[in-house]
């Protein structure tokens, strides 16, 4: 008979990140599952999860400080160099690989310390499609966050936060008293942070309508939710398709402009590489036609390298808005007549951290953890970033920026 694979040993490790995160990679249920199907599995102590520890020992999971005679580590956020332990298997999202300078160090430091590290953001099949994600819960509370801080501006419409409610249960109860005013909202993005963010919307009430039928100004709380092809054209006068646009999208100018003219709210949900032109500029904003009062920037790709010009930085789940002045181009006070009130929290999911933690351990463990057991694992293989002191395969690219050399 062939011997059974070894099963990994796995931790769950507190988020010493600051701020910390509240999400969980396992749930309690989760936790206790694998260990009843024989995984040695333990918790390292939190005092800001949103499933305390006393969750976990409820149902026998082992919650303790000292984690270091496990192998696989599993968090969420970057783990400070300070607390990492040379020679494990680390999984969480690094934020390294795209030449973040703040990481810098970190990165270096992976290497320095012989670690394998695993970066869920890479998990893809053979087509390059992402494997487990956060993204439809940053797109529901992007679009709820729109909707709060539009609300919050007019003084027409009260919604607390999705940080002050247990979950999204009970979210869709303070959806059902809403009267909703007559807002338009725009969302673009088809893809989970659009499914998310349109999930969102009508729930609360939202009537989806078509792009043209939202370019007439209709009557009501509408919204419409923009693709590729709606949103950009091509000088040439070519047809929109999404293959050519993805691999040449430079070519392509926005044709955004007329949502601006009749949208209150916009609901940013796009992937954007770079490349693919802004939906307007920052000159746009100053024009008097320019409607838009509110932007919840999802993507939150920081300007001037970003689809949105306003999206001067990144925001936080205590203080989630600024103004953008267009006139000055400047950061102001958000809520005023004057300005565009710009979301831009860049960590959504952890304002819903119950019901992000429960889908995304579930796709962990029916998707990611079976290929620990596959010596010969291309899904590891393409999200490991560094293993035994080197860059992994798919991220020699990070050659000069690991060893410290600025990036141009």
């Amino acid at each position: 008979m062939t011997p059974k694979p070894k099963l990994p040993t796995l931790a769950v490790v507190r988020e010493d990140k600051v701020p910390p995160d509240a999400r969980v990679p396992l749930t309690p249920r989760q936790t206790a599952d694998l260990i009843s199907k024989g995984y040695d599995v333990v918790v390292q102590s939190s005092g800001h999860r949103c499933f305390p520890d006393r969750e976990y020992e409820a149902l026998g999971v082992p919650v303790r400080e000292d984690i270091s005679g496990q192998e696989v580590f599993l968090g969420i956020k970057e783990v400070p160099i300070d607390r990492l332990i040379p020679g494990k298997t680390y999984c969480n999202f690094a934020h390294v690989a795209k030449f973040q300078p703040y990481n810098q160090k970190l990165l270096r430091a992976l290497l320095d310390k012989n670690i394998r590290h695993i970066d869920y953001e890479y998990l893809t099949d053979e087509r390059g499609r992402r494997l487990i994600a956060f993204g439809y819960w940053a797109g529901m509370v992007g679009a709820h966050n729109g909707v709060w801080a539009f609300g919050h501006r007019t003084g027409t419409l009260k919604l607390p936060r999705l940080k002050d409610l247990h979950d999204y249960a009970a979210a869709k109860k303070v959806y059902k008293a809403l009267s909703l005013p007559p807002i338009k909202v725009v969302l673009t993005g088809t893809g989970r942070v659009g499914a998310g963010a349109a999930r969102v919307l009508r729930d609360m009430g939202f009537r989806k309508v078509s792009p043209a039928e939202f370019l007439a100004n209709p009557e009501g709380a509408v919204f419409t939710q923009l693709s590729v092809e709606d949103y950009v054209q091509h000088p040439g006068g070519k047809s929109v398709k999404r293959s050519h646009f993805y691999a040449h999208a430079d070519e392509y100018r926005s044709r955004f402009g007329p949502y601006c003219a009749v949208a209150d709210i916009f609901v940013n949900g796009i992937f954007w590489d770079g490349k693919a032109p802004a939906f307007f500029t920052a000159e746009d904003m100053k024009q008097a036609d320019f409607r838009i009062k509110t932007i919840a920037d999802v993507t939150c790709d920081i300007a001037p390298a970003a689809s949105v010009p306003s999206t001067l930085r990144a925001t936080t789940i205590a203080d989630p808005v600024f103004g953008y002045q267009p006139r000055t181009g400047q950061e102001a006070s958000p809520f005023q007549g004057d300005v565009v009130d710009v979301m831009s929290v860049d960590n959504l999911p952890s304002e819903l951290p119950r019901d992000a933690s429960k889908s995304f351990g579930e796709t962990f463990v029916e998707k990611i953890l079976p290929e620990f057991t596959n010596k010969e694992s291309k899904i590891l293989r393409r999200a490991t970033i560094t293993e035994g002191g080197h860059l992994g395969p798919s991220f020699k690219y990070l050659a000069d920026f690991a060893a410290g050399l600025p990036q141009s």
